[in-house]
């Protein structure tokens, strides 16, 4: 995917468990499959860059149901995950999730008042692939927190500093105030 993206003009980051891994430097787990984030309003150039694919999104949200994202089709809201595989034989191998902006900011999709610079979105890995940076995939994968979730936010909390902490914390205050990571994340008094 970073071959693909590589001539892109617009940021896009590696999300999900690979993010971790990236900000780590190491291998965790296996993964099903690769995830990208790019901004909402960048999705026709990514789109670009992935003709000749196969790209389905899944509309409506969180059911399972998928239909072919079509060319030059703006997705609005709530539709943010396309499901892509190099041709329809193949199997799914990139989930590209769409999220929200406003000027300079990324703005969570799920709750408006999670913001952060875009400039602090990512970080780039020592082979320069972009990625998510920690605290944010933290965020996300704070809504369902499965096992894999918990490995990764154990692998990753230890390196994170101290503004990335208050971040996640702050997050989670906004949209999880009962998540069990937030005591961690408390600075000791």
């Amino acid at each position: 995917m970073a071959e693909v993206l590589k001539a892109a003009d617009f940021p896009w980051w590696i999300a999900g468990g690979y993010a971790i891994e990236l900000s780590i430097g190491h291998e965790l787990r296996p993964h099903g499959d690769l995830d990208v984030l790019v901004l909402r309003r960048d999705q026709a150039r990514a789109q670009e860059c992935l003709a000749g694919w196969d790209l389905h999104v899944a509309d409506p949200p969180g059911t399972g149901q998928l239909r072919a994202w079509g060319v030059g089709e703006l997705l609005q809201e709530p539709l943010h995950d396309i499901w892509c595989r190099r041709t329809p034989e193949a199997p799914w191998s990139v989930q590209l999730m769409l999220d929200e902006a406003e000027g300079e900011d990324w703005v969570s999709r799920r709750d408006p008042r999670v913001r952060l610079p875009i400039a602090r979105l990512g970080r780039v890995a020592v082979n320069g692939i972009p990625y998510l940076t920690p605290e944010v995939q933290l965020f996300y994968k704070a809504k369902q927190t499965r096992q894999k979730d918990e490995v990764d936010f154990e692998a990753v909390y230890p390196l994170l500093a101290r503004d990335q902490r208050a971040w996640l914390l702050a997050a989670l205050d906004t949209t999880a105030p009962e998540h069990p990571w937030r005591r961690r994340l408390q600075p000791v008094s």
